[in-house]
């Protein structure tokens, strides 16, 4: 049996049920196309916390807690294991028995340069890089600014699938970039009916981590920056509009104003801290509303976003800022795309106008672009694996 290892984050990200999805599409839709696979992560000491957030020891931290549960729930206990860095110390597979899957594996797929272990990283023989933050990594690439673990891969592969062409201003960065489309594994996302067909929601993080890219004297900004462009869309458009929303107690002004607009804020962690219930957020919802980063705006990256893949894959149609889409998809009905606060609220408009029409339009395009099984054996076989 051919066999694949792939890396990414987890535990690193604890009640994220999000990004746990990401990664688990990945492994549960290679496995469906007959490979065996082995889920890799590894965590450094200082990341391990306890359930209120405090310093943990790795065999007690929240975060191993939250990867054996996501991996026994979906049954890859015997296929997985979390590893502490610099330490042969692990949760789920021993580290004789990784060492062993990365010496039989055909192919590495390391989401986000993840994993960068030189003992396991020595005995993968081909490695493939998914990358999923097109513009941060290839501006930080360009920039020299160290932690984009480009190095030692065979093959490039990012969800920007405008990059390297000149729909594109993200510089290539030297590397011949493959697009690749967010896989969903649609008998894991079933049409659902809507409940409530006039509620649109998204699960988003105010400020990410990475900070506005600065390249060539232009400032790109974040998902923050787009959102206040946004304000006055409750009060002008039909529907009501939630956010489960991770934002930082210094950014209470911002909070306040957005529900002063109309925007019903609710805790991620609550709504959809783990896949399961990050899936029924998604699929108790009529559609989703949503802006991006603002680098993958402004520079027409082609990204598109794996949590709008399963919102259209459970037939929900998706309002989304553009990214530069019409280059890759047909919008208009399931998905439809928005730059201008006016062309969000036009939007709004024409789903709620002809709510099944979008809705039956959402779960086809998910079928025609984002099965796992079309995505994944297109992925492979340009990889270079069989």
């Amino acid at each position: 049996m051919p066999t694949v290892m792939v890396g990414g984050a987890v535990a690193n990200k604890y009640l994220n049920g999000g990004e746990a999805w990401v990664r688990l599409s990945w492994v549960l839709g290679l496995a469906r196309l007959g490979y065996d696979v082995c889920f890799v992560e590894q965590i450094a000491a200082s990341s391990c916390v306890t359930s209120s957030g405090g310093p943990a020891e790795f065999e007690d931290s929240a975060n191993r807690r939250y990867f054996d549960s996501v991996m026994e729930r979906f049954g890859l206990t015997g296929s997985s294991a979390l590893v502490l860095e610099g330490s042969e110390r692990t949760s789920g597979l021993a580290w004789a028995d990784v060492l062993q899957r990365a010496d039989a594996a055909d192919l590495l797929v390391n989401i986000s340069g993840h994993l960068d272990i030189d003992s396991l990283m020595s005995r993968l023989r081909r490695k493939a890089y998914v990358d999923l933050d097109p513009g941060f990594t290839q501006f930080w690439q360009v920039a020299g600014v160290p932690g984009t673990r480009l190095e030692g891969h065979d093959v490039y592969f990012t969800v920007g699938e405008n990059v390297g062409t000149e729909a594109s201003t993200v510089p290539a960065a030297g590397i011949d970039w493959k697009p690749v489309r967010p896989p969903v594994v649609l008998d894991q996302w079933p049409l659902t009916e809507s409940r409530d067909p006039a509620r649109f929601t998204t699960i988003a993080t105010w400020r990410s981590g990475f900070g506005t890219v600065e390249f060539e004297g232009r400032s790109y900004g974040l998902k923050v920056h787009e959102f206040r462009k946004m304000l006055e869309l409750p009060q002008r458009a039909p529907g009501t509009f939630e956010i489960a929303l991770d934002i930082h107690p210094g950014d209470s002004g911002d909070l306040e104003t957005l529900q002063s607009h109309g925007w019903r804020i609710v805790d991620p962690k609550q709504a959809a801290g783990d896949p399961d219930a990050f899936r029924d957020y998604v699929q108790g919802s009529g559609a989703e509303f949503s802006v991006a980063q603002g680098v993958y705006v402004d520079t027409s990256s082609g990204w598109f976003s794996d949590r709008t893949a399963g919102y259209l894959a459970s037939g929900k149609p998706a309002l989304v800022q553009d990214t530069g889409l019409a280059a890759n998809y047909a919008v208009g009905e399931g998905l439809v795309s928005f730059r201008t606060l006016a062309e969000a609220i036009a939007g709004a408009e024409r789903i709620g106008a002809d709510y099944q029409a979008h809705s039956q339009a959402a779960r086809a395009l998910a079928e025609r672009h984002f099965d796992s099984d079309r995505v994944l054996a297109d992925f492979l076989s340009r990889a270079g694996v069989s």
